[in-house]
């Protein structure tokens, strides 16, 4: 069992600590690369946040170029990076104007930067912070991906972006072509309602069908809206690459000739929220481990800290999991607690204070914001400590 296998590697080790599983890490890195059928995957960071593992992963055939998180990380990147790994498009729009004004004075970072757009307001704020003169600043369009029904009423997917229709895009990469500073290289859209959200979750069977049934439309719906709204650019200027999928959308998107590029990340940590897919089986990679220091009943025992809990609608499914040793789980009159978490089950009564428990997170990255190193394993034995983003002072959220 992996967990008994981390156990004998960590021996030594004194929690709270988060280990990555290598073995796992590469198994899951290849299934993303097949899966993405031939097109190249871009690495999303956040689902990683540890620069050595970023580094790694760019290394394994089928990834090329980063999707950061904030404007600071991508500059970061961008400078460190070796030039054939790919560039760095920053996934969401910046709205500081000190990195903009850093950007637009680094013509090597300007070159390997591409930042992300919905709006005019976008544009002008941009262009406000570079000024007339300097390098070309690069530009992707953010195509809303969500499925809406009933002329708007209904809405289906993320709150990401106001640009849907392929008219609206078409007028938007208009603006980028006529400001001097500007040039438009991408278009991107993340179909959250898909890639996100499991297919096959246990439990009631209409409500599987149901995210089934609204996934097939939406799939179907963006695939000819993302195509138009392609061609609808590309009526204006050449784009070097238009970006989409996610983890749990790699062979539908890959699909789409209008998709160049794919963009995964908690695949290769698999998460718990992505236990529950049809298309993909990844192998969890990623643990954390906690002290058992209460015995508070028979079938009871509590660790020191555990409230590790994930971002997204709060509920039980973002709360850590009690994996090993099996039988524990959280009580959900308490759930996962700051200082303490109780769990109970059968394993509790072999458990000892000092012993530990071992954790899956909810979500992939997230788990590098509570930790300043990840212990890397390979095989039954730590052959590396890395930083995370946090452990290097790296705060770029």
């Amino acid at each position: 069992m992996t967990t008994e296998r981390l156990q004998r590697a960590t021996a030594g080790l004194r929690p709270p600590f988060a280990v990555v599983d290598l073995a796992a890490l590469r198994t899951n890195a290849a299934q993303l690369a097949r899966r993405a059928g031939g097109k190249p995957i871009r690495l999303a960071s956040k689902s990683v946040r540890c620069r050595e593992l970023i580094d790694r992963v760019l290394r394994t055939p089928g990834f090329r170029g980063v999707m950061a998180f904030t404007l600071p990380e991508a500059l970061w990147l961008a400078r460190t990076l070796d030039e054939d790994r790919g560039d760095v498009l920053v996934g969401y729009p910046c709205a500081d104007a000190e990195p903009l004004r850093e950007l637009a004075a680094d013509e090597r970072a300007a070159a390997r930067v591409v930042l992300m757009a919905d709006s005019v307001e976008h544009l002008e704020l941009i262009c406000a912070a570079a000024g007339p003169d300097g390098p070309p600043l690069r530009i992707c369009l953010d195509l809303d991906a969500s499925l809406r029904l009933l002329g708007g009423k209904v809405h289906l997917g993320m709150r990401r972006s106001p640009l849907h229709a392929p008219d609206a895009a078409r007028e938007l990469a208009r603006a980028v072509l006529a400001r001097p500073r500007l040039r438009l290289v991408g278009v991107m859209s993340y179909e959250g309602q898909i890639a996100g959200l499991a297919d096959d979750r246990p439990g009631s069977p209409l409500h599987r069908a149901g995210v089934r049934l609204v996934q097939r439309a939406s799939a179907r719906e963006l695939a000819r809206r993302r195509a138009e709204a392609v061609r609808a650019v590309l009526g204006l200027a050449p784009l070097e690459f238009v970006n989409g999928g996610g983890t749990g959308s790699l062979e539908r998107t890959s699909a789409e000739d209008a998709v160049t590029e794919l963009a995964a990340g908690s695949g290769l940590f698999a998460p718990a929220l992505f236990d529950h897919y049809r298309a993909f089986d990844p192998v969890p990679a990623a643990y954390f481990a906690l002290t058992v220091v209460r015995r508070p009943a028979p079938g009871l025992v509590t660790v020191l800290g555990g409230g590790w809990t994930a971002s997204g609608p709060a509920g039980p499914d973002r709360l850590p999991t009690p994996v090993h040793p099996r039988g524990l789980r959280l009580l959900p009159q308490e759930g996962a607690g700051e200082v303490q978490t109780p769990l109970a089950g059968p394993a509790a009564d072999a458990l000892r204070l000092g012993d530990r428990v071992w954790f899956r997170h909810a979500k992939a990255g997230e788990l590098c914001e509570r930790v300043d190193r990840l212990h890397l394993v390979d095989g039954d034995r730590i052959v590396d400590e890395v930083p995370t983003y946090r452990g290097e002072g790296r705060a770029f959220l």
